[in-house]
């Protein structure tokens, strides 16, 4: 598998537009769009604290005080990527095209796991930059984390108990809690997407060989024989 970690430039440029537009009724000027697109560039390979703005201006093209004039601080700067905008968006942005995976039929778990781990994949190739901002500051964020499991959370969950209880009554699933089930398994996709995205994203990884393996850790665990006769 192509080890491509490309985003679609048009695709984010629209994402940003249409994040902007939330929270303001004038039109996005060229200048403030190339700010915020500067402004994911930096804040996504140094992080916030080490961000400059007046490195975001000089990759935006744009003098250093025509930032503050559309945000007053970094921290503005910051929150109109991340903060009450993003809380309206992100549910939108993270189920975007991922529904599909929750709602259609499949016939083993196994092909379930399989879907749902390549439509994360490409989610995470084409918005890593966002990705990894999200990752950066919702720790330090508690109301963009809250926002975050309820928009975003509450969807998932919903569904994933459906497709649970079904494998359940096939027999595929063990009879464990099925929030511990998708705890699991939201844990273990987004384990692999962490190492795979922002850990090691140098590696030269095989994206099927690893994720046909983690699947069979997910359905069969990593225990020896000898495990298994204790």
């Amino acid at each position: 598998m192509e080890n491509n970690n490309t985003a679609d430039p048009q695709d984010e440029e629209q994402w940003i537009k249409d994040l902007l537009s939330i929270s303001q009724e004038e039109k996005i000027t060229p200048k403030q769009l190339a700010i915020v697109q500067a402004a994911i560039e930096v804040f996504s390979e140094k992080g916030y604290s080490a961000a400059a703005t007046s490195e975001i201006a000089q990759k935006a093209g744009v003098a250093e005080g025509t930032i503050f004039r559309y945000y007053k601080t970094k921290k503005d700067l910051l929150l109109s990527i991340v903060g009450p905008m993003m809380t309206k968006m992100i549910g939108p942005f993270v189920l975007r095209n991922f529904s599909g995976v929750l709602d259609a039929p499949f016939d083993s778990y196994e092909a379930f796991l399989q879907a749902l781990m390549m439509n994360r994949m490409e989610f995470a190739r084409k918005h890593i930059k966002i990705l990894r901002i999200l990752m950066q500051e919702i720790p330090f964020q508690p109301a963009l984390r809250e926002q975050f499991l309820e928009n975003v959370g509450g969807q998932v969950m919903e569904r994933m108990i459906g497709i649970i209880g079904h494998f359940k009554e096939k027999g595929e699933i063990t009879d464990a809690p099925t929030p511990a089930i998708i705890r699991f398994t939201i844990s273990s996709v987004i384990g692999y997407l962490i190492a795979r995205f922002l850990f090691q994203p140098e590696k030269d990884w095989n994206d099927e060989e690893e994720i046909q393996l983690l699947i069979t850790f997910m359905l069969h665990g990593i225990g020896g024989p000898d495990t298994l006769r204790k």
